[in-house]
This record gives C-alpha cells, sequence and structure tokens, in this order.
C-alpha cells in the first residue's frame, strides 16, 4: 500500500530528520505549493498532492546534500532584482552587493570628482555587478566580460529579462576590452587560495570562478597590473577579495601608482572590496 500525501507539518519534520534549514524547507514547500511562505504557517493540516510531494522530496535531498537553494530554484535576490542562476555561474552573495554601493556612489556623484559614465565589470558570472550597477544607473554604459561562454549566456539572459542594456564580451580579465579605456573597472574575481578548506562545502558552484589556485591573489595581480592600461585619467578600479586579503590588494594598488587606495567593509564587519584611483 502507498504511503499516503504529507501535510505541511510532516513536510517540515521530514525536512528538519534530513538536516534542511528550516527556512530553506519553508520556501521550497511554499514554492511547491504555489502559496507565500505565511501561509504555511496556519495551515499545517494542509495536504500536498502526490506529485508535489515526489517533486519536493527530490529537492528536499538536493538540498540536503549541500547544493545551493537558488540553484534548486533557479533564482536568486542581489540588490533588488531577481537573477536566474545555475551551475555555470556562482551563487551571488549579500557581501558583493559592497561592491555595487560604492560603484552606484561614484555614479551617482557621491564620491568628488566627475561622475563616471563607461563602466566594465569583469568575469561577471550570472550578470549581478553589471545588471545592478545598470539598474541603479541607467545612464551608464556597462560592459560585462567572462572568460566563460556558458556563464556569459546566463547573464544575457538576465539582462535581456529585466530589460536592461549591456555590452557583453567573452574572454578572460582585460583581453575582451584590449584597446579601450573606462571611467569605473570593477571585479568580483575568484580569490579563494587552492588549499582553502571552505572550497569543499562549495563544491556545487564553478571552481574557476572560486579559486585561481596558489595564494587566491593570481587573479587579483592580472587586474591590479593590468587596470592603468584600461582607465582614464581619475578613472577608478574597485575589487571585491577576501577577509584578510585588503592588505595585499591595497599593496597592489600602491604599485601601480594608483592613488586614494581604500577599503570597504562588509555585512559581517569584515574588509571586503579595495579600489584606487588612477
Amino acid at each position: 500500500m502507498s504511503e499516503p500525501p504529507p501535510t505541511v507539518a510532516t513536510v517540515m519534520t521530514r525536512a528538519r530528520q534530513l538536516g534542511v534549514d528550516r527556512l530553506d524547507a519553508q520556501l521550497l514547500l511554499a514554492r511547491a505549493l504555489a502559496r507565500p511562505r505565511s501561509w504555511l504557517l496556519a495551515h499545517d493540516d494542509a495536504l500536498l498532492g502526490a506529485l508535489q510531494w515526489l517533486a519536493l522530496q527530490a529537492e528536499l535531498l538536493r538540498r540536503a546534500g549541500g547544493e545551493p537553494l537558488a540553484y534548486i530554484v533557479g533564482e536568486q535576490e542581489f540588490h533588488g532584482l531577481c537573477l536566474q542562476v545555475n551551475s555555470d555561474v556562482l551563487v551571488p552573495r549579500p557581501d558583493t552587493e559592497v561592491l555595487v554601493d560604492w560603484a552606484l556612489e561614484m555614479l551617482n556623484g557621491a564620491v568628488p570628482g566627475p561622475a563616471p559614465r563607461k563602466v566594465v565589470d569583469l568575469g561577471t558570472g550570472s550578470g549581478a555587478v553589471a545588471l545592478a550597477v545598470k539598474h541603479g544607473c541607467p545612464g551608464a554604459t556597462v560592459t560585462a566580460t567572462d572568460a566563460s561562454a556558458a556563464a556569459l549566456q546566463v547573464a544575457k539572459a538576465n539582462a535581456l529579462r529585466l530589460g536592461l542594456a549591456i555590452e557583453t564580451l567573452t574572454g578572460s580579465w582585460w583581453e575582451p576590452v584590449a584597446g579601450r579605456r573606462f571611467d569605473l573597472v570593477l571585479s568580483n574575481p575568484p580569490y579563494i587560495a587552492g588549499s582553502d578548506a571552505h572550497l569543499a562545502a562549495l563544491r556545487f558552484e564553478p571552481t574557476l570562478a572560486l579559486t585561481p589556485g596558489g595564494d587566491g591573489l593570481d587573479a587579483l595581480r592580472t587586474l591590479t597590473h593590468g587596470a592603468v592600461a584600461h582607465l582614464e585619467l581619475g578613472g577608478w578600479l574597485l575589487l571585491e577579495h577576501g577577509f584578510d586579503q585588503h592588505e595585499a590588494v591595497q599593496s597592489m594598488l600602491r604599485d601601480q601608482g594608483f592613488a586614494c587606495v581604500q577599503t570597504r567593509i562588509d555585512l559581517g564587519g569584515q574588509p571586503r572590496c579595495t579600489g584606487g584611483c588612477r
């Protein structure tokens, strides 16, 4: 005899047994039932259909296995935008919003000096940074690059769905913008050291977008070393990095002759983005 479809309460108990976070379980359950999460709290005895339960069980097992919730549901909110994501791109993190906020301060005139208008986001992934900047400053001309053609397809699809016009170019770091200069260069490059134990927990995300191997600084070195040739006079380079890498990135920028070198703090109070002016 087949097992009867469970109630909302039964599903939540099963999710807890699997080790799935309560919020994640509620989000998956609400999605399966096409109901708001608040509805679940007042309907513990509501039954799931057999097909709903079958699909939800598979999703709960994926989450219990460590797969990011964003990949399971196919989307992630970032800086007020709903972005489609898959395993070809990193899941956008809230800490990266620090990079966007800093860029928008410059674009919207909060930082002294002429407002930059030509912007490039190197290693765009899902397009999160480029699209958030374009959304926050529609007058900016935004270019987004990535070495991964698959990742760039995700960025293009997000731009089209959100109605945000950006230029997309395939290539590694400075290669696709050879001979061009920008007022503002942004990047959230791979910066985790190759020996970092945290990489195991990130196994579902693209390795090349997480770590360049070694000490984790290779991509940051490439970006800082090539920046002067691609920045207008007075232009800025803003880089995301690991919490313990800000001093190294500051030194790289100063070695390349950058002025006004400074670091911004993330939501957890850690040094997260460093930039300088040409």
